[in-house]
């Protein structure tokens, strides 16, 4: 499932996250790449234990926990902290799929990453190029959101960033392991889930809104794991 979740920050928050990375020590990002993904990767990226880095992180992760539309498509069991980037110059990310496997060099955690994110951070008027590209069964798909705006996409795919000619692209980006590791089973879900939320919308929590809710939790009770 490729899914975009708009506004994940606030205008206020995007201006503090924005203000905390733009300024802060950038380093060469291959070093947080795999060995096939570091002969393809060119931009910069901010250490993971960087203080500026470690702010912006929690106003991410607060802005992630309070989205139900996050939640409901993601059913986040672990998240990697996340990571911030630049593409500038030219930079640019070859065609790569994400480890199956991250391990937080702070903590230790090892965490397999299902799904991938990106968080926008940069309008897009304000740089040309920079799309990340997703490739899956049904072709390639151009990405290039609002600042504040989040894509989700399975970790399986492979996907790029394609050179930046003009101006900056400055993201934030992350994985995470879900509570449900099939996309397929993920998707069901979330579709589910939704079509229940317009059925009590519309209609209320009656006897069909109520079977289907537990049809929804016996679907996630056999699926996950927690």
């Amino acid at each position: 499932m490729l899914l975009a979740i708009p506004d994940l920050l606030d205008a206020d928050e995007l201006a503090r996250v924005r203000s905390l990375v733009e300024t802060a020590g950038w380093a060469d990002g291959r070093a947080t790449a795999g060995t096939q993904s570091a002969q393809v990767k060119r931009n910069l990226q901010l250490p993971e234990l960087d203080v500026a880095a470690r702010e912006a992180q929690g106003i991410v992760l607060a802005a992630l926990d309070r989205s139900a539309l996050f939640f409901s498509a993601a059913l986040p069991r672990r998240i990697y902290p996340p990571l911030f980037n630049r593409y500038e110059g030219g930079m640019h990310f070859g065609s790569h799929v994400d480890n199956a496997i991250r391990t937080h060099a702070a903590s230790g955690q090892r965490i397999r990453t299902d799904l991938s994110a990106t968080l926008f951070l940069a309008e897009p008027e304000s740089y040309d190029g920079g799309e990340l590209v997703i490739d899956d069964t049904y072709g390639s798909h151009a990405v290039k959101l609002p600042a504040g705006h989040l894509v989700l996409y399975p970790a399986t795919s492979l996907h790029r960033v394609e050179p930046v000619t003009r101006g900056s692209r400055l993201a934030c980006f992350f994985w995470l392991e879900s509570l449900v590791r099939d996309d397929g089973e993920r998707t069901l879900l979330f579709d589910l889930d939704a079509g229940v939320g317009r059925l009590r919308q519309a209609h209320g929590d009656g006897e069909i809104a109520v079977a289907l809710t537990g049809i929804y939790h016996n679907l996630l009770r056999r699926w996950a794991v927690a």
